[in-house]
């Protein structure tokens, strides 16, 4: 048994709107954390995990279940709010974000809770967990799929270079890499630092299926996972380009969101305006 489809588009975008809210939440009580990242994918996970992937909640350790990794792990509440949302937890749980003692801590640990696939903390590690994962499946002859969610920003690590090469070389075909691309680091924007352009072509040079997508565009981000399964011999990466702070106006494209939670009063705000965003949604 598989978890059940969301195929309206108007649902899609619904749910995505509840993950930012939740985002919003949990921040506000933690008190500390990531705000720009996890409201930037939130889309993509909604897309991922509400119609894309291969899995059910009740029995998160299905042998043929999808993997989901995440390579950034310091955008985990968007993790957390999606998991919850689709039922591998309570939604209540999300209020002990960066808790002593929760399961949800400010960088993912294995399996805690069911449906976390890798822990993560340093930068440009997770590509390759996820490269090694499909490299096994390949060589057992397993079905499933591997999916890795990643920065722009950890492309200025050297692992991650040399894992682009290697996922190429191996004609890792079960993989598909999704680059959220919002263009901002924890210190400014990625050109200004240490420019990643031209990314497509490096992915190309590596032997990578490239797709490039508007990261809000729910159905476009669904498109680009069928794609990707269809493509052989070769690893896809989704590049999805994302505004960082999505659906809040005063953390939108400002990179000083990177690794800070709003205020109470702050975080009133955020949700007013996310509530708008619903309604509009609601009467289109």
């Amino acid at each position: 048994m598989t978890f059940k489809k969301i195929t309206s588009e108007k649902q899609l975008k619904l749910t995505a709107n509840t993950i930012r809210q939740n985002i919003i939440k949990s921040l506000v009580e933690a008190k500390s954390g990531h705000s720009a990242g996890p409201l930037g994918m939130a889309d993509v996970f909604t897309a991922l995990y509400f119609n894309v992937l291969k899995h059910d909640p009740k029995k998160p350790d299905w042998a043929e279940r999808d993997k989901v990794f995440l390579s950034n792990g310091h955008i985990c509440p968007v993790w957390y709010a999606t998991l919850a949302e689709a039922g591998y937890f309570p939604i209540t749980e999300l209020m002990t974000l960066r808790k002593l003692n929760s399961r949800l801590q400010g960088h993912p640990h294995y399996w805690e809770p069911p449906g976390i696939e890798n822990s993560g903390g340093p930068l440009g590690q997770g590509i390759s967990i996820a490269i090694g994962a499909a490299l096994s499946a390949k060589m057992n002859k397993e079905k499933h799929r591997i999916y890795c969610l990643t920065s722009d920003g950890e492309h200025q690590e050297g692992q991650y270079m040399e894992a682009m090469m290697f996922a190429g070389n191996n004609k890792l075909d079960n993989l598909c890499v999704v680059v959220d691309r919002n263009n901002i680091q924890i210190d400014g924007d990625t050109e200004d630092i240490m420019p990643l352009e031209p990314m497509r072509a490096k992915y190309e040079a590596d032997k990578w299926h490239v797709i490039e997508v508007d990261g809000h565009n729910i159905k476009h981000l669904i498109d680009a996972f069928e794609e990707a399964k269809t493509i052989h011999d070769m690893p896809t990466v989704i590049i999805a380009h994302t505004i960082p702070g999505k659906g809040v106006s005063f953390m939108e494209n400002d990179y000083q969101w990177h690794g800070k939670p709003p205020t109470p009063e702050q975080g009133e705000v955020a949700l007013r305006e996310l509530q708008e965003i619903r309604r509009q949604i609601e009467e289109e």
